[in-house]
């Protein structure tokens, strides 16, 4: 089984707007609602695609109520750890090109004993062979070194574990010896602490991240597709182009296809990059059922381009 732990869910509230202008008053086009969080985005992918899920995450207040009413509509199998703090509304601008501007809030304030039922109810359902997947910000009164105790937890169990995180929660994730993490390009500089501008560039800063405890690196490079760093080797996988309609959880879905061909391997990446592709051209966070159709757009290399430029940081140099 796929377990994912979201400490920080949420609902994301998505408006659609022609154009997006800083200081100016926009009328959306469309608005829709959706549960969230980038654990729970997993398990909504991979519930949708028939793969076997269940989704840890702390409910508390109106809002997590209507986060459980959302996951129910979906199928989502979830367990449910009850805060005193209401769960976070996040809100989304989303432009025509698939575009998101997106304002997260900051969410509750975890008790002491809040965090260690979280943990407890997570420690409940893994089992050996497992996979658990814990993803996104820590809320506030978790610390940072929160990920990498669960990774010793899930690790006693015999299960596997994937960290997907950022800044000071990732860092301290590495010290628990993650099986594979999942970042995007900010993220992934961020963590070595200097700028990636080529595919060799990011080939070398997730080599350095697994001498800091990680497994292997999928590094997701939006429309450059993604790249997996194993002490192995390095390879790369990108489909064709799509027509974007949204960019939110399209790395989600591209960690969920990754674990759910296994996590490990070129052919698990291609997986990741089918899911993480056609997410992109549904609207939300909201990931189709994956197809050969998609899995036959992916192009698959052991030979990355490394003096390649990221073509999306390519187009935001200054001209």
């Amino acid at each position: 089984m796929i377990i994912t732990l979201t400490p920080n869910p949420s609902i994301d509230r998505t408006l659609v707007v022609t154009r997006l202008v800083r200081g100016h008053v926009h009328r959306a086009t469309a608005e829709h609602e959706e549960p969230s969080g980038k654990g729970v985005n997993v398990s909504r992918a991979l519930t949708r695609n028939g793969v076997d899920s269940t989704a840890v995450l702390p409910l508390g207040g109106d809002e997590g109520l209507k986060l459980a009413r959302l996951l129910d509509e979906e199928g989502v199998r979830y367990r449910p750890v009850r805060i005193a703090g209401p769960v976070r509304v996040n809100v989304s601008l989303t432009e025509p090109d698939g575009l998101a501007t997106k304002v997260n809030s900051l969410g509750p304030l975890l008790s002491a004993a809040e965090v260690v039922a979280l943990t407890g109810a997570l420690a409940e359902l893994v089992a050996a062979g497992d996979w658990v997947v814990a993803s996104g910000s820590l809320p506030r009164g978790v610390e940072d070194g929160y990920y990498a105790g669960l990774a010793e937890v899930v690790h006693a169990a015999g299960a596997r574990f994937a960290l997907d995180s950022s800044g000071s929660a990732l860092r301290g994730g590495l010290a628990g010896r993650p099986d594979v993490i999942k970042p995007n390009i900010e993220e992934l500089e961020e963590a070595v602490g200097q700028r990636v501008t080529t595919v060799g560039d990011v080939v070398s800063s997730a080599t350095a991240l697994l001498g800091r405890g990680a497994g292997s690196v999928l590094v997701s490079l939006g429309s450059d597709g993604a790249l997996l760093v194993t002490a192995d080797g390095a390879w790369h996988a990108q489909a064709g182009a799509v027509e974007p309609k949204s960019t939110i959880g399209a790395g989600d879905a591209l960690l969920a296809g990754f674990i759910s061909a296994g996590g490990h391997g070129p052919q698990a990446l291609a997986e990741a990059v089918a899911w993480g592709t056609a997410s992109v051209g549904e609207e939300g966070s909201r990931v189709p059922v994956i197809t050969d159709r998609h899995r036959r757009a992916v192009v698959l290399s052991d030979e990355p381009g490394r003096n390649s430029p990221l073509s999306e940081r390519a187009a935001r140099q200054p001209a």
